[in-house]
């Protein structure tokens, strides 16, 4: 079994091979891929990947489709965890900057 070590986490196993930019870009990918994760149903932090997609929580049993490397699924358009979070702590969004006159507008 492969060994690893504190500064490395599960690129470890690799040594000093790939380069360093690719070990650490695998690591938060597998780091992220083997997390568990909330529930929907039974809302404890049971749920584990099973297969590419496929998520089941140990507690309840559910079994249901997901992300690949997390349960749930980035959607084009749709917003994102963090804005959401921010929206929900009420933090403002940004405007955009005003329109400027144009010369024709002026006289």
């Amino acid at each position: 079994m492969t060994h690893k070590t504190k500064k490395a986490g599960v690129a470890g196993k690799w040594g000093a091979r790939y380069g360093v930019k690719t070990r650490k870009a695998v690591a938060t990918v597998l780091e992220v891929k083997n997390a568990t994760y909330e529930c929907p149903q039974c809302k404890h932090v049971t749920v584990r990947r099973v297969s590419r997609g496929i998520w089941k929580c140990r507690r309840c049993d559910l079994t249901f489709a997901g992300g690949a490397y997390t349960p749930g699924v980035l959607v084009a358009g749709a917003p994102t965890e963090a804005a959401l979070i921010e929206a929900a702590r009420g933090k403002p969004e940004v405007e955009a900057a005003p329109e400027t006159p144009s010369a024709k507008e002026e006289e």
